[in-house]
């Protein structure tokens, strides 16, 4: 009995000592390129998750209050060690509390439904004051607005100018809401966008998905644009995730896709998106890494102090 003792300590001891030398088994930070306080429309609580392609049942129920969404936000990102997230939200207000409340988790960014809304150049003092470090998600494809649209134009030049990184909608799939059109969402149309700002750090949310090959097109032709997962991690069957994400992995765009929630009002989500990249069977380790984490960082220009530690 004594013997068996014994060998149990020394087997714990060493199980110990190899998790403590192999901080690969331990939880690594992760940084979340795409959060809102909300949706661009009023969803009443208890609204189930959005699924894609109906018919289909959504699993989790909506948060429809902004202080009880925030805590349940920080919670599981807390669980998933998700260190920073980029945040927008039409409210700008409600953004401005979250990042007020947890400073050093957020990077606020205004999400732009209607162009000239909010104004450019109020948003030149809110980004001098270091309020706002991000912007959008440039969300005008909701109304059939595509990103070539020259009323467009000054959010970019400002973006570029003060070297401020951008999300934009630009893929074939978003809410039901009347306007919204698949066409305005084709990422050949951010050629133009991209060839006026050449300097301009934008990346695309669901990797523009479901177009695939003109996205591959565009990442070969400007170094400059990223692309996060978001939503496809969860909202499409998990097999049509990993089918996009395979094909752009095999075409060599590993180092330019970063992890992305799009948590709304279903923060329990966060975990979905997280754990679909920690499964993905064709995924190596590095890669993994790089999609949850070192893309954003090089992408963000950030140093590890900066992200590395939760605050």
């Amino acid at each position: 009995m004594k013997s068996l003792i014994i060998i149990s300590f020394l087997l714990i001891e060493s199980l110990t000592a190899f998790a403590q030398d192999n901080p690969e088994d331990q939880q690594q930070p992760i940084i979340d390129m795409h959060m809102h306080t909300g949706l661009p429309h009023m969803m009443p609580p208890g609204t189930p998750s959005l699924c894609r392609p109906e018919p289909c049942e959504g699993d989790v129920p909506a948060i429809a209050d902004p202080a009880k969404l925030l805590e349940k936000t920080l919670e599981i990102m807390d669980r998933n060690n998700i260190v920073k997230g980029f945040l927008s939200g039409v409210d700008l207000t409600t953004v401005m509390e979250w990042k007020r409340k947890a400073p050093e988790r957020f990077i606020a960014a205004p999400f732009i439904l209607k162009p000239g809304s909010p104004d450019p150049e109020k948003l030149r003092q809110e980004y001098a004051s270091g309020h706002l470090m991000g912007m959008g998600e440039i969300g005008t494809q909701l109304l059939g607005i595509a990103p070539n649209d020259p009323a467009l134009r000054p959010y970019f030049a400002l973006a570029e100018e003060l070297d401020v990184p951008v999300l934009i909608h630009t893929l074939g799939i978003g809410p039901y809401m009347p306007g919204f059109r698949s066409a305005a969402g084709n990422p050949l149309l951010l050629e133009d966008v991209l060839v006026r700002h050449p300097k301009l750090r934008l990346y695309v949310e669901n990797a523009g998905y479901p177009y695939k090959e003109e996205m591959i097109a565009m990442m070969y032709q400007y170094p400059q644009l990223y692309a996060d997962v978001s939503t496809i991690t969860w909202v499409i069957p998990r097999t049509a995730f990993y089918d996009y994400l395979k094909a752009l992995i095999r075409a060599g765009l590993g180092k330019r896709i970063m992890f992305g929630s799009d948590q709304m009002q279903w923060p329990e989500k966060i975990g979905a998106a997280v754990e679909s990249i920690q499964q993905a069977p064709f995924l190596t380790k590095e890669q993994k890494r790089d999609i949850l984490y070192n893309n954003a960082k090089r992408f963000l220009r950030m140093e590890e102090d900066q992200v590395s530690d939760r605050p």
